[in-house]
């Protein structure tokens, strides 16, 4: 029995949710999102979200998680929104952005200028003394993560002196040099 898929998602003040033909659409102050679904029903009723399944097959187990998850961040992005923060650690590594777009350097010979969704709002946090911050704004949790994670691809983290793109707040496995 799916545990995640049996509990309701409350839907908070200014946000409206909507099922037809196996697309839901959820609109809030901060824009408005569709995902379509199937395998499960979806029902609106009294301030909150089901989702049931019809049968218990593993496929259906499945879908009822999953569904459910996507509805509630849905719900969530439009109406408070989601951040991800991500800090360029190492020696000359800089980060800039002109409206949508980004400008990083990162080590190579060339600047890495990418140029952003409009839905996605960026800002860079550059203090001196501490490391530059990229911080990704938008109401599409799945955009923001493909973003931050593409971000990321530039430059991974090593594991010997931390040097990279990591997401602030993550924990690295550091490994030990050479031992003399």
């Amino acid at each position: 029995m799916s545990r995640i898929g049996n509990n309701p998602v409350a839907i908070p003040e200014g946000v409206t949710v909507e099922v037809k033909d196996n697309v839901v659409t959820v609109k809030g102050k901060l824009g408005e999102l569709t995902q379509e679904f199937s395998g499960v029903s979806i029902n609106v009723e009294e301030g909150e979200v089901k989702v049931t399944r019809s049968s218990d097959s593993k496929d259906q187990k499945a879908k009822h998680g999953l569904y459910r998850s996507l509805v509630l961040n849905m719900v969530n992005g439009v109406s408070k929104g989601w951040t991800k923060e991500l800090e360029l650690v190492g020696v000359g590594y800089r980060a800039s952005n002109q409206g949508q777009k980004l400008d990083l350097a990162l080590g190579f010979s060339h600047n890495i200028v990418i140029d952003l969704a409009p839905e996605v709002k960026v800002e860079t946090i550059s203090e001196k003394g501490k490391n530059p911050i990229v911080k990704l704004t938008s109401y599409d949790k799945q955009l923001v993560g493909q973003i931050a994670a593409k971000i990321r691809s530039f430059r991974k983290p090593e594991p010997y002196k931390g040097k990279g793109i990591k997401f602030v707040g993550e924990i690295l496995r550091r490994k030990a040099g050479k031992s003399a």
